[in-house]
């Protein structure tokens, strides 16, 4: 008998941005799956069991270890390997996962941040357990408010403009010069040592955010030139305070 598999997209951070579509199948599931990472990152696990306790209170909530992952490489072709071998190696625990805590004909839900179909390896993960065959599951994907949804929304601005096109791109793209010149950028998963603000021309608006959604929201916009110095200033003191930052920014080339 198959499992069921629902990939749920729970936000940017506040359990307000969840969907009645996430808040339904939460309500459903038997088993919430979350994975654990050392350090700094424990924060993010307390707010994943938050919303699981919430919206899931009749589920078993399986905290496990997530799969070690090298950070801080530059080098784009070793930062594609780690990348895939972090991914490997947590499809063989999912997959183990849903085999031994979900009973047969159960269901589970795989939390992902913000939405699942923007920068997130977990539709990805869970389609190649179904092309492993290795367990019977039937699955869904459920959107999310996405980071960069979160962030135009707190500075009221649109991501997109009337005959412009907007490109959605992680930072080390920005710094290697490869989104299209004149494109305004939404930029995602910047580093901690290089920086997609320091790639971009002073003369371009940015609106940036941290924490986007939490009690720790922080924004910052203007012209480049004249606010780089204190997003960068401002995002290392709020990494050092509290371990790690996701932030996001728009970036407007006029």
């Amino acid at each position: 008998m198959s499992r069921t598999v629902h990939v749920v997209g729970i936000g940017a951070g506040s359990p307000g941005h969840l969907t009645l579509d996430a808040v339904e199948a939460l309500e459903s599931v038997d088993v919430v799956l979350l994975l654990h990472k050392r350090g700094a990152a424990d924060e993010l696990t307390d707010a994943r069991t938050t919303i699981a306790e919430r919206f899931a209170p009749q589920a078993r909530i399986v905290r496990r270890q997530d799969a070690h992952r090298e950070r801080g490489t530059t080098e784009e072709g070793r930062y594609l390997q780690t990348t895939q071998e972090w991914r490997d190696a947590r499809l063989a625990l999912y997959e183990e996962l849903i085999s031994t805590e979900v009973p047969d004909g159960g269901s589970v839900a795989l939390l992902a941040w913000g939405d699942p179909g923007i920068y997130d390896g977990t539709v990805d993960t869970v389609e190649r357990i179904v092309e492993r065959g290795n367990v019977a599951i039937e699955w869904t994907v459920i959107p999310g408010i996405s980071a960069p949804s979160a962030l135009t929304a707190a500075h009221r601005v649109t991501m997109t403009r009337t005959g412009r096109p907007a490109v959605v791109t992680p930072a080390r793209q920005v710094i290697a010069g490869t989104p299209a010149e004149r494109a305004d950028l939404v930029v995602m998963l910047d580093g901690a040592d290089q920086h997609a603000v320091d790639a971009v021309e002073d003369d371009a608006t940015v609106y940036w955010g941290a924490y986007l959604g939490t009690s720790d929201e922080t924004l910052i916009s203007g012209r480049l030139g004249d606010v780089r110095g204190e997003i960068l200033s401002t995002r290392a003191e709020l990494r050092e305070r509290k371990g790690w930052i996701m932030d996001t920014y728009l970036v407007r080339r006029d």
